[in-house]
């Protein structure tokens, strides 16, 4: 008649040993690898356009930061950026137009020029 401990022994030292050869035959590379950092999530300003002036007139942002001017005056304004290379075109009372901020900008409501602004993009260093 068997020794079931025996038995049990034997088991337990061949499940050790393919564990150990296991062990040994892995390859560092397959190592689980962390995922890359996350670029952060761009920051959102707002810019009111209200009694006839941008609210406010001047604003610091990172690259890719979003601005979104909304119109609380009862006439319709647009933006238009200096060297007119973006314009939101007339944004109604009420209503808003969002920009992606990629360069500093000096700015223009070019339906009443006397409203200006300007977006300043800083860079990662804040510079």
């Amino acid at each position: 008649m068997r020794d079931p401990a025996a038995a049990s022994r034997r088991f337990l030292y061949l499940l050790c040993t393919l564990l150990f050869i296991t062990a040994c035959n892995s390859k560092p590379d397959q190592q689980p690898t962390a995922a890359p950092p996350k670029a952060p999530e761009p920051a959102v300003y707002t810019v009111e356009i209200k009694d006839m002036k941008f609210v406010p007139d001047s604003l610091v942002v990172k690259k890719g930061d979003e601005v979104i001017f909304v119109n609380r005056d009862m006439v319709a304004h647009c933006v238009t950026e200096v060297g007119k290379t973006w314009t939101s075109s007339a944004i109604p009372g009420g209503e808003d137009w969002m920009l992606v901020a990629t360069r500093s900008a000096t700015y223009y409501c070019a339906i009443h020029m006397v409203m200006k602004g300007k977006i300043i993009v800083q860079d990662s260093t804040g510079k």
